[in-house]
């Protein structure tokens, strides 16, 4: 038998323990994700890369650590000849590494061989001539920056699980195809009345040619070139494009660009509950800009006349990569571990001189780490610039795909939704179990409302957090609780 005080009591302990205050500490507002910018990736990449390609940005590398030698060195005090020559009797400098080094008297003969001579100043008083050499050191390269990605930075992917397509690991193995890849390709081949030769017609597609003819640079390609593939945009609030995703967290250590898709298909931020947003915040939002789209799985690479397709390649591959994993954080959401299905639910394509190409890029469980592993698989390819036929094609399949990555999206989307709705409904039964208590009768009896009873919802608004839901359904509860008081 409880007396009304002690069930007062009850209340302000139970209270106590589920208010803000006493509940675990909120995580903090994520600090700013920081990616390297440039083309020159930043020393830890070079280090930890299992093989070093001559590259023009690992020369640059290498002179860039040369040059800090040297300054190094620089600032030494000489050696005394009495130094030089104790030095000496102990064997000298040890050049047991150095292996084919050129004769220096062969460089007379070699016509393309070139030594370039830097005289640097033992004379301490001579400080003209060393801010002269540190001025000469400190010029700019002219030579052509190829950017970051080149072999190197495919390299960085492969040591850290991003395959490209028909990868082959060093035991002959190749990864298979997704296991939904006869689905998608039935889906991708369906036709399309927006591109039949009476909607679409011979002219159309002579602009076509004509735009790609006078597309010089990359930009043009992608604002004059690329929108006949596309064909009209239903909702444009969900495409974006040129807009780097500084706010993903790192796909690998931390020394890579962060990813420039030259065009991206995601979801409308309002599609996705503000609380998912916020927990999967590095996973699924590229930009602090939040009206942009968010959990892209359609991405694009274009490339001019003059343009890399091997380059256009790696971006599509670590772009592909970011979104399969965005996806698969809303499938996984509120789950213990992630879900390896082996179903590719992510596109990526590439334009470059007339040609497009689509790949899938999908997630795997890795057999050597805990990390996750993703490869990029080859779908189709076609000479859009060939002729109308091979452009309809390809233009189809560009833009059931575009849909069919749609389709995925939004059904990872509707499924993180009804969790985030189970687990408010969850805990707010659990809340009503402990603070719902009723003063019945003499005896006070205490009477619990349960979860079926509690609770009749209909779809909680995916913009709502699941505080704002459960406040508005605290309040419905405690006035259906003080009517069946009134009732009794």
């Amino acid at each position: 038998m409880h007396t009304k005080r002690q069930v007062n009591h009850r209340k302000r302990q139970h209270s106590d323990q589920h208010s803000p205050a006493a509940s675990p500490k909120r995580a903090q507002k994520k600090q700013k994700v920081d990616h390297p910018s440039g083309s020159q990736l930043p020393a830890p990449f070079w280090d930890n890369l299992s093989k070093v390609w001559l590259t023009r940005n690992a020369l640059r590398e290498l002179d860039r650590r040369n040059q800090q030698a040297t300054s190094v060195l620089s600032q030494v005090r000489p050696l005394r000849p009495i130094s030089i020559r104790r030095f000496a009797r102990q064997g000298g400098p040890d050049l047991s590494e150095l292996r084919g080094c050129p004769d220096p008297n062969m460089s007379s003969r070699l016509p393309n061989y070139r030594v370039q001579k830097r005289t640097v100043s033992t004379s301490r008083g001579s400080s003209a001539s060393r801010g002269s050499s540190t001025s000469q050191s400190n010029k700019p390269s002219t030579t052509k920056s190829s950017g970051p990605y080149d072999r190197d930075f495919q390299q960085h992917l492969i040591d850290h699980g991003i395959f490209p397509h028909r990868y082959k690991f060093p035991n002959g193995h190749v990864p298979s195809k997704p296991d939904n890849w006869d689905d998608m390709l039935q889906r991708l081949a369906e036709p399309r009345s927006s591109l039949s030769p009476s909607r679409f017609a011979e002219e159309d597609y002579e602009e076509f040619l004509q735009a790609d003819a006078d597309a010089s640079k990359e930009r043009q390609v992608t604002e004059n070139v690329i929108p006949f593939i596309e064909g009209k945009n239903t909702d444009s609030k969900c495409i974006g494009g040129g807009i780097p995703f500084r706010n993903l967290d790192h796909l690998t250590d931390g020394t890579l660009v962060p990813g420039n898709p030259d065009r991206y298909y995601g979801a409308r931020p309002e599609q996705l509950n503000r609380q998912i947003r916020n927990e999967l915040d590095g996973q699924i939002v590229p930009s602090t800009q939040h009206d942009l789209p968010i959990a892209p799985n359609f991405f694009l690479a274009a490339k001019g006349p003059d343009g890399s397709a091997s380059v256009a390649r790696r971006q599509a591959s670590y772009d592909g990569a970011l979104g399969a994993r965005g996806i698969q954080s809303l499938q996984a959401y509120k789950q213990s571990e992630p879900k390896f299905n082996n179903n590719a639910y992510t596109l990526t394509s590439i334009y470059h001189n007339g040609q497009l190409q689509m790949f899938t890029s999908h997630p795997s469980k890795s057999t050597t780490s805990d990390q996750s592993e993703y490869h990029m698989t080859q779908i189709k390819g076609w000479s859009m610039t060939s002729d109308s036929d091979a452009f309809r094609e390809g233009a189809t399949w560009y833009r059931n795909g575009r849909d069919w990555a749609k389709e995925q999206r939004d059904d990872a989307i509707k499924k993180a939704n009804q969790q985030a709705t189970r687990d408010l409904i969850d805990s707010a039964a659990v809340n009503a179990s402990f603070s719902t208590v009723c003063e019945i009768s003499d005896n006070e009896s205490v009477v619990s409302i349960t979860k079926e009873s509690y609770f009749s919802f209909d779809n909680t608004n995916a913009t709502d957090t699941p505080e704002e839901s459960l406040r508005s359904t605290r309040s419905d509860s405690t006035k259906r609780s003080r009517g069946k008081h009134n009732d009794l």
